[in-house]
């Protein structure tokens, strides 16, 4: 036992005592360690039996005589040979600790990990539908971003203090949808005043409700950024019913604008779920779409009891590739053993559906007499059970519910009158959702993206080297981002690159539609579309289909007029 040992102190009596006794049988070894030169360690006198430190931990059991500590076997130089350690000159002695250093160095720090963190953004990802290698054009992402932090080797001094005059202009152009065509490369972009009032309009998107003093995007987990600001709404139900009137006839003014074309999609953000509506022959649909995401099994029964027919791709795509598999499964099984087939068929596939008839379930029972003794689970219960993989989703990407054609508007009306839509208790209660818009519309106020430029050093091959950025922060909408791009192309001479952050609730929109007729597609773009208020170029990336499917651009590199991407 460890209380046996001499010298065992559990109780750590008088520390100081022992420290003073500890002193002095070093100075009775020390002529011990010199008569002994075979010895790296100077050995205690046999007279004075090893005692541990009272201060290290509670495993009592001291060391043997002479065997040094983890660290000391370490640190200790070799004696040299015939000779004691301390006949060694001094160099001699710290020069093996020196050399320790440089390999403490050279272990992986998080300066490296974020260099090689760096260096991966450059990089193109292969994703399956996204194609790697350098395009002209960058697919359409219809996911809200909320910073944009362009990086370049070029100086983004155009688009700092512009003037009151191309600020001005850059409105009038915003709200005439005028179209600017900027050369390939423009030589002095600080002295081109056509780029920065393009600048200008590309930072304009439109909003509602106005509230200065509330931060009206996000919606989704923003309780925190909302609480403790002025509310006087949240107890005022008379203000609330204004608030939601005026809210009404903005929604619906830019539905109104949408159906006629002249608004090509615009944004619905709650506090629980966000809605697209985008105009027919965007996103490779010739009718008008609303995607909604998340959703709820609560949301989903009420859409449906109001009539209005929705899908869920994501799950009918689930589904169909569950059923594709299990197929092969099945031939697979059939031709290797038959007695197999029915175990695997049923690992392999979906998991059984529950029986539509509840009462022949419980059949047995009455066959064995125990009918009345036995609990049958109520009709709450056995629904649960049938909608347990509708309930599994919810909240998730796959809950995306696509609304199609005159269900859109069925739609409207829903929202309108459902009281789940403004929250009744919290920091956002009877706060209307946040509408949001490319282009002008009633009850709307116009906004302005946030753009400021930094200059920084980078380490790059063991030299500094001027990096230039520009940050864009904002609810930053697809249009937006096409149109920087753009313009970032001509100013910055071919080569920046972005990262992009992505609201996460809205990067499941890029999930592929059913693709239109491209005949009627192109057709509806041509005869009405371009008088929406978009560039000509901006308007034809969004018509096309979304090959990103649940996820967004996170990086954009652009590289002698080409681009690359990583989603």
């Amino acid at each position: 036992a460890a209380s046996a040992v001499p010298g065992y102190s559990p109780g750590f009596k008088k520390p100081p005592a022992l420290l003073r006794l500890k002193r002095k049988r070093l100075r009775r070894s020390e002529p011990a360690a010199t008569a002994d030169p075979s010895c790296g360690a100077a050995p205690r006198a046999p007279s004075a039996p090893a005692r541990r430190n009272p201060f290290s931990s509670l495993d009592n059991a001291p060391r043997a005589a002479g065997a040094p500590q983890p660290r000391e076997r370490a640190r200790r130089p070799l004696p040299p040979a015939g000779g004691s350690p301390s006949a060694a000159p001094f160099w001699q002695l710290l020069e093996p600790v020196c050399e320790d250093k440089p390999a403490r160095r050279a272990e992986p720090s998080e300066r490296t990990d974020l260099l090689a963190l760096t260096d991966d953004l450059r990089l193109p990802v292969v994703v399956p539908e996204v194609p790697s290698s350098p395009r002209h054009e960058f697919p359409a992402d219809w996911s809200i971003k909320t910073r944009l932090l362009f990086m370049s080797s070029q100086p983004f001094t155009w688009a700092e203090h512009l003037k009151a005059q191309e600020e001005a202009q850059g409105f009038a152009q915003h709200c005439r949808a005028t179209e600017t065509n900027l050369p390939q490369s423009v030589q002095e972009p600080k002295l081109s005043t056509e780029l920065r009032c393009a600048f200008q309009q590309s930072l304009v998107y439109w909003l509602h409700p106005s509230l200065p003093w509330l931060q009206l995007f996000p919606r989704i987990g923003a309780d925190r950024k909302i609480a403790g600001k002025a509310s006087p709404w949240s107890q005022d139900e008379a203000l609330q019913q204004v608030l939601m009137s005026d809210w009404s006839v903005s929604f619906t003014s830019l539905y109104n604008l949408l159906k006629a074309k002249l608004c090509p999609y615009f944004y619905v953000c709650t506090y629980q779920f966000t809605v697209l509506f985008r105009a027919a022959g965007l996103a490779g649909s010739d009718v008008i779409t609303a995607v909604i995401s998340p959703t709820t099994r609560g949301l989903r029964e009420a859409m449906r009891n109001e009539g209005i027919d929705f899908s869920l791709p994501l799950v009918e795509e689930g589904r169909n590739r569950n059923q594709k598999n299990s197929e092969v499964n099945l031939e697979t099984q059939v031709a290797n053993n038959s007695l197999e087939e029915g175990n695997n068929s049923v690992e392999g596939g979906e998991e059984p559906a529950p029986s539509d008839d509840d009462d022949e379930s419980f059949s047995w029972l009455e066959e064995m007499g125990v009918q009345d003794k036995v609990k049958k689970p109520d009709a709450i219960s056995i629904k649960l059970r049938k909608e347990k993989h509708e309930v599994q989703m919810d909240h998730k990407p796959e809950s995306l519910a696509l609304v199609k054609g005159t269900n859109t508007f069925t739609l409207l009306n829903f929202l309108i009158n459902c009281k789940s839509l403004v929250a009744v208790a919290g920091p956002q209660a009877g706060l209307p959702p946040t509408l949001l818009s490319p282009v002008a519309f009633r009850g709307g106020t116009m906004q302005t993206l946030k753009a400021r430029s930094i200059n920084a050093k980078a380490r790059v091959h063991l030299a500094y080297e001027d990096v230039f950025s520009l940050e864009i922060v904002g609810p930053v909408m697809p249009h937006s981002l096409h149109s920087l791009t753009m313009l970032l192309r001509s100013a910055q001479r071919g080569a920046f690159s972005a990262v992009v952050y992505t609201h996460e609730p809205t990067a499941v929109f890029n999930t592929k539609l059913d693709s239109a007729s491209p005949a009627l597609n192109t057709e509806a773009i041509c005869k009405d579309l371009p008088a929406c208020g978009l560039h000509p170029k901006t308007l034809d990336q969004l018509s096309q289909c979304s090959t990103l499917g649940k996820s967004s651009i996170r990086f954009l590199e652009m590289k002698d007029y080409a681009y690359t991407w990583k989603s």
